[in-house]
């Protein structure tokens, strides 16, 4: 019977292990970081507007990236136990 690993240890696991998913997470974390400082501000320009239309899509890009990491990963461990 295969024990159930949590997606926050396959999380834990990739990073310690996986250069790509360590990239990943990093630059996912990168545009977090630009969209709060967007967010801090009182007023956005249009061209502040569309950097920050931009950014949230290149962050659901890398979070979806990671999630297929997550899912090949979680097949993987499964299938050796």
């Amino acid at each position: 019977m295969s024990v159930l690993i949590g997606e926050a240890e396959l999380k834990e696991q990739l990073l310690n292990t996986n250069e790509d998913y360590r990239r990943l997470a990093a630059e996912h974390q990168s545009y977090s970081d630009q969209l709060e400082a967007l967010n801090n501000r009182p007023h956005l320009s249009e061209d502040e507007k569309m950097e920050e239309i931009l950014l949230k899509k290149k962050k659901l890009l890398l979070k979806d990236q990671m999630y297929v990491m997550i899912q090949k990963y979680r097949k993987t461990m499964e299938s050796e136990s």
